[in-house]
């Protein structure tokens, strides 16, 4: 649960920053988020269109839900897609209502078959073609209400301008894929890859299954390679040995900073990121674990550009899940981003290599070396092998 001091320094986000074209509106945490999505679906004339990983059955998602039925009933064409394995847990009743208004709904591909382990982890919103919303919050109420004891600790972004039409077009690309009997793999990474962006002080980056890199991992190592600081708040970090590599040059050339989840939902992960810390703090990198609440945030900034979306700095994130990220080439927007790392910083604890050479028991190490070889090789290499053929 978080603490009222915590909740009392957590800012609504500033003022909306003009960046490319696009009004760009950072929403830190749940309280912020929530309204925003609301006041999105309720406000919306013509089209709504939604992608959630995760849609539970509780308050917040019969809310959204309703608000939705609500908006069909007026006459918005709306237009949902959850994915099938992370809203599993919700039953095809809850989601006939929105069916029985007139309301588009369908699910990421079939649980069986050779792409069961593929994802599609994007979050967003989108209404009018207008106004788009994107983070790591899912629809539930851990997302949104910051007094659930089991709540999650997250980051939105609100969008309006041209890059919510863009959005929309991808949104409709992807839906397309989803609901054709014949969808390929080869079809899906042509739609990540034709329409991830590679101009623009705001730009599209997507992720997902790909043969060699992902357009989401190829964007993020090009900008790593001449990054000279970096900021990242991330859920679930458990990268490779080439990626630590890359945090480990940018602290050699300015200064490197990583918030890291003290508390998860998947325990594995948080064992996974402590196999790489020691290889880290060598290299001068500062890390802290974020501890008031499950940390799911998922912002990285270096120098002027700033990411934010969906994707983790996890191999599934980088290479396998479908992701989207908004890139953002600004420095004002990059100066706020940064105040609001250093905010959660304050609330976090410092990892020191002197604490880690305590914790570092060889019955912790083999703990940590098991968890990052089933959290990140096993899982990483089995999944790849089935979905990059």
């Amino acid at each position: 649960m978080a603490s009222a001091a915590e909740q009392d320094d957590i800012q609504p986000g500033d003022a909306a920053m003009t960046v490319g074209g696009d009004r760009l509106l950072l929403l830190p945490d749940g309280p912020q988020v929530k309204p925003a999505l609301m006041a999105l679906i309720d406000g919306a004339e013509r089209e709504l269109r939604l992608l959630f990983y995760i849609f539970e059955g509780d308050r917040t998602g019969t809310e959204v839900r309703d608000a939705l039925v609500a908006a069909a009933r007026r006459g918005v064409d709306v237009q949902l897609a959850v994915d099938d394995f992370g809203s599993s847990g919700t039953d095809a009743d809850f989601f006939q209502p929105l069916i029985d208004a007139g309301c588009g709904f369908c699910r990421f591909h079939p649980r069986w078959g050779r792409r069961y382990l593929l994802r599609n982890h994007q979050k967003m919103a989108i209404a009018d073609r207008r106004i788009a919303i994107i983070g790591g919050f899912n629809i539930a109420d851990i997302y949104f209400d910051p007094h659930h004891e089991d709540s999650f600790r997250d980051l939105g972004l609100r969008i309006e301008g041209p890059a919510a039409d863009y959005l929309a077009v991808y949104h409709e690309r992807l839906l397309e894929w989803i609901n054709s009997k014949r969808a390929s793999l080869r079809s899906l990474r042509r739609i990540l890859s034709t329409l991830t962006q590679t101009e623009g002080a705001t730009r599209w980056i997507f992720g997902g299954p790909s043969r060699k890199i992902s357009p989401y991992a190829r964007e993020l190592r090009a900008d790593m390679r001449r990054a000279q600081r970096l900021q990242m708040i991330m859920a679930y970090f458990a990268p490779s040995r080439r990626w630590l590599r890359l945090i480990g040059g940018i602290a050699h050339r300015g200064g490197a900073s990583l918030i890291t989840a003290g508390k998860s939902d998947v325990p594995l992960a948080r064992l996974a990121a402590w196999a790489t810390y020691g290889s880290l703090l060598r290299r001068r990198v500062h890390i802290a674990e974020y501890r008031p609440r499950a940390l799911h945030a998922k912002l990285i900034i270096m120098d002027d550009i700033v990411y934010i979306g969906s994707g983790n700095f996890d191999m599934r994130s980088l290479y396998l899940n479908l992701e989207v990220m908004l890139r953002i080439d600004d420095a004002a927007f990059a100066t706020r981003a940064r105040a609001l790392f250093e905010r959660e910083l304050a609330r976090s604890q410092p990892i020191r290599p002197e604490a880690y050479a305590r914790m570092a028991t060889w019955f912790n190490r083999l703990t940590w070396r098991l968890s990052y070889w089933l959290f990140v090789t096993a899982d990483f290499a089995m999944s790849r092998s089935l979905t990059s053929r």
